[in-house]
């Protein structure tokens, strides 16, 4: 009976097995331990983990190998024994011990990556990169999808495809943890992976998600070069003598500036950044519109819908002109990884601040996006350049009667923004070609290494925007399966991870709004096969603009 009793009260040669095994989180309040077992967890070893302490989620890893738990050894060996069959199970004094201490840790490859690298994030990082990347030039066409559904249609599709990706991004914030599983899904691509197997996410995920982040970058390089030339030539004024650079040339001078701000090391550090994108695009749109209307209707201004010469060509029209809207709405694709910043727990889920930063956000874009439609179809009607919108519109019929002040700093507005948005827009395609380099050799990715890869990356996408300049005639194509992102899969992820009740109006609604963007993406990709064939394409390898 002594011996028994003396070895109930040697806590500290207890040892617990590695378990790679999910762990729910922990509802009960964590009981009061005594010295001995704090010294264990003082002597465990050192593991990267999460940057909050607090977090009860974990994180999937990209080795496959979600979990990575953190293992107690004795620090008084006097009779320790080695111990080679552990059974897999918890004594009654060890398992309040391991509530206690919370031994469901974030896997170390995570603290590694530059999404998860840093989870300091806040309500008001969150909204500061989604105004960020919620705002862009998509935004400045949308005038144009007027001349053609005209005003009360142009309307009710501009509101009803804000509400819809509104709700679907909330679905998205709420899927990003589970309680259930006590896993957090940090990349868009991990959980619909996750979701539907490594096979479906390759097939129908890994093209538009990249795409959006890759694709997106080269735009920017293209507007924020040609943006500088412009707001180089006014200053300059007309009788500088000066020799301009050339097209190209503003290009590469765009990228460098992209690729050092670039070296910034994770999604939170470029918070900063991301609040002047936001403010710059707030900034360029709200001058657009209010020298639009202020400056008063254009002469012959007509607001009747565009009419094509047959009906098939009218009805791709119409859905161009969908299609227009629907590209005004990105940054779906960073959701989780922006909100893979935030510490989370079992009291505190990250999904609370996120929510809170998202809809702050949106009501900012939304002060943006519907003054500009609504206020530039008045101004311009069917006079609205198709090609650029209000950007084009506001230099081709104001450019004289508005002062220079207020033309070049819509000009340095862009060029901002687009080397703002250009990082948040990257960081998910550095955060892909770092976890290679992680998963392969099993250690950080050394900082010249990071330098190198997101150098190469920015100026990958200065060599496509100088070698494929007509990238943008396949555009709507490729927006066409970009959609899905948006308007499609997350309702699919709902139904398929929360299983909501057969014929409910969760049910009924997810459903009917995944079938309508998944037969909308088909349809707009048809339609842009449709435009490439009937108009053609002019193919001139590096001879931009």
């Amino acid at each position: 009976m002594a011996e028994s009793n003396q070895r109930d009260l040697e806590v500290d040669e207890l040892t617990v097995e590695d378990d790679i095994s999910p762990i729910p989180m922990s509802t009960t309040s964590p009981p009061e331990i005594d010295s001995a077992a704090h010294d264990h967890v003082a002597s465990a070893p050192s593991v990267q983990t999460d940057q909050s302490n607090t977090s009860g989620m974990s994180s999937p890893s990209l080795s496959e190998k979600p979990l990575l738990n953190l293992a107690i050894v004795p620090v008084n060996v006097r009779k320790a024994t080695p111990r080679s069959h552990t059974p897999n199970f918890f004594t009654p004094l060890g398992s309040p011990i391991r509530r206690a201490i919370q031994l469901t840790k974030f896997d170390p490859q995570d603290a590694w990556l530059p999404i998860t690298e840093s989870r300091n994030g806040n309500a008001y990082y969150a909204a500061f990169h989604t105004l960020c990347s919620g705002i862009g030039i998509p935004a400045l066409v949308l005038p144009v999808s007027f001349t053609i559904l005209g005003w009360t249609w142009g309307i009710i599709s501009l509101t009803v495809a804000f509400i819809w990706q509104l709700y679907t991004l909330w679905l998205l914030v709420k899927l990003h943890e589970s309680k259930e599983t006590g896993m957090r899904y940090s990349r868009y691509l991990q959980l619909f992976s996750s979701t539907f197997g490594d096979k479906m996410g390759k097939i129908f995920a890994v093209f538009p998600i990249y795409y959006l982040s890759g694709g997106t970058c080269v735009a920017l390089i293209i507007v924020g070069g040609s943006s500088m030339k412009l707001f180089y030539e006014m200053l300059c004024g007309h009788d500088c003598t000066s020799k301009p650079l050339t097209t190209v040339e503003w290009y590469l001078v765009f990228a460098c500036a992209a690729v050092v701000l670039s070296q910034l090391p994770n999604l939170n550090s470029i918070a900063g950044v991301s609040l002047i994108g936001a403010i710059t695009a707030i900034g360029y749109s709200t001058i657009m519109w209010v020298v639009a209307v202020t400056e008063g209707r254009l002469d012959g201004v007509s607001y009747d819908p565009i009419r094509e010469n047959s009906n098939t060509a009218m009805i791709f029209s119409v859905l161009n002109a969908l299609g227009i809207i629907a590209f005004a709405f990105k940054g779906h694709n960073l959701t989780l990884e922006i909100q893979a910043t935030m510490p989370s727990s079992d009291k505190k889920p990250s999904h609370v601040p996120m929510w809170r930063g998202v809809k702050f956000a949106y009501l900012l874009i939304a002060l943006c996006l519907f003054p500009l439609a609504i206020g530039g179809y008045w101004a311009y009607g069917h006079k609205i350049p198709p090609n650029g919108g209000m950007l084009t519109a506001i230099y081709q019929f104001h450019g004289r009667d508005t002062s220079t002040f207020i033309l070049a700093l819509t000009s340095l507005f862009i060029i901002i923004n687009a080397v703002s948005s250009f990082q948040i827009f990257g960081m998910p395609m550095f955060d892909d070609m770092e976890s290679k380099y992680i998963t392969r050799m099993n250690k950080p990715c050394p900082w010249w290494l990071r330098s190198i890869s997101r150098a190469m990356f920015g100026f990958g996408c200065f060599f496509m925007a100088v070698a494929i300049p007509f990238l943008g005639s396949f555009a709507g194509l490729i927006g066409g399966i970009a959609i899905p992102i948006t308007f499609a899969y997350p309702c699919f992820l709902w139904l398929k991870i929360k299983k909501p009740k057969k014929y409910s109006f969760m049910w009924l609604l997810n459903w009917g709004l995944g079938l309508s963007g998944t037969a909308l993406s088909i349809i707009l990709i048809a339609a842009g096969i449709y435009v490439v064939i009937d108009t053609g394409i002019q193919v001139s390898f590096f001879k931009p603009q």
